[in-house]
């Protein structure tokens, strides 16, 4: 009986055991998983309201966020009272007791996975859509929610970038009636941008 080297048994092993389609797949599974964690370096969290009477528009960058190439989980805490008004009336009633009562509830906050994980390479440079599935939390209530967004890897630099709407009566965000509750829509556009690095310590 002739006997085999030991390259040809590997080599048969490999040929009968993986597909042309399976290495690239655990290529780049692996080298998702050995990428360290992605910490926020700068982000933007932007809202805008229209009504007849008026547009409100207000601008946050204070918020911190992290996404983990390994599991897709990603996530924001936004702190309410660095939102910036063009006017301070505008400021005092967006964090009063009566609206979103920053005092009481300082801090938003979105936990959520990218749910199509396996369609985005952290390692290689592109334009990825990311569709991500989890719960925003704003004044302490908590609301599930389906979004997509961009992200975008450009060598070591990674930006995440979503358009979305929210209801502020969902979030029980409500003002007496009268102005200002006429001048604030329910229907909220946001806009989340947020650019990170790799974490060296992880």
């Amino acid at each position: 009986m002739k006997r085999l080297s030991i390259a040809t048994f590997i080599a048969i092993m490999f040929t009968t055991t993986l597909t042309a389609n399976d290495l690239p797949q655990m290529v780049s599974s692996k080298i998702t998983n050995d990428l360290p964690q992605l910490v926020s370096l700068k982000t933007h969290v932007k809202f805008f309201s229209s009504t007849p009477a008026e547009d409100i528009e207000s601008h946050n960058y204070k918020a911190t966020s992290t996404i983990e190439p390994s599991t897709g989980e990603i996530i924001f805490s936004v702190p309410m009272q660095a939102f910036e008004f063009e006017k301070a009336l505008m400021q005092k009633h967006f964090n009063q007791p009566g609206f979103l009562d920053t005092k009481e509830y300082p801090r938003a906050r979105l936990k959520a996975n990218i749910i199509n994980l396996s369609d985005i390479n952290f390692d290689e440079n592109g334009r990825y859509k990311a569709e991500i599935e989890g719960e925003m939390t704003i004044k302490g209530k908590t609301i599930k929610l389906t979004e997509s967004g961009t992200i975008t890897i450009a060598d070591s630099k990674v930006t995440v970038k979503s358009t979305f709407n929210i209801n502020r009566s969902d979030y029980e965000i409500n003002l007496k009636e009268g102005k200002p509750s006429t001048n604030v829509a329910n229907e909220i556009a946001v806009t989340v941008e947020a650019e990170y690095k790799f974490d060296s310590a992880k």
